[in-house]
């Protein structure tokens, strides 16, 4: 399942890479990729390891309590995974 959730950007080393929090579960990303500029707090969407585009503040908290009605309705385990392949997804982008 490709769902795209905004992950906040909670910290930014010296390689370019970035802590993010996605919906309570940290990762690492590389900020290679991105055309914006981004900085602490902000919210982007990522896939497979890379931030890929910055997402608007309202819009990112709109898509994440939408999320989380959505993941109250599964399982633990389903949940987490949900978010931590989040970034895996073969089929974003494909028609």
């Amino acid at each position: 399942m490709c769902l795209s959730i905004p992950s906040k950007i909670v910290e930014i080393d010296e390689d370019n890479m970035a802590t993010v929090d996605t919906m309570g579960i940290k990762r690492m990303v590389s900020l290679d990729l991105m055309l914006d500029e981004v900085g602490l707090g902000d919210y982007i969407l990522i896939h497979v390891g890379f931030a890929m585009s910055k997402i608007d503040d309202a819009e990112a908290l709109q898509s994440l309590e939408l999320y989380r009605e959505m993941l109250e309705a599964m399982e633990e385990e389903e949940r987490r995974h949900v978010i931590e392949e989040d970034d895996n997804c073969d089929s974003r982008g494909k028609a």
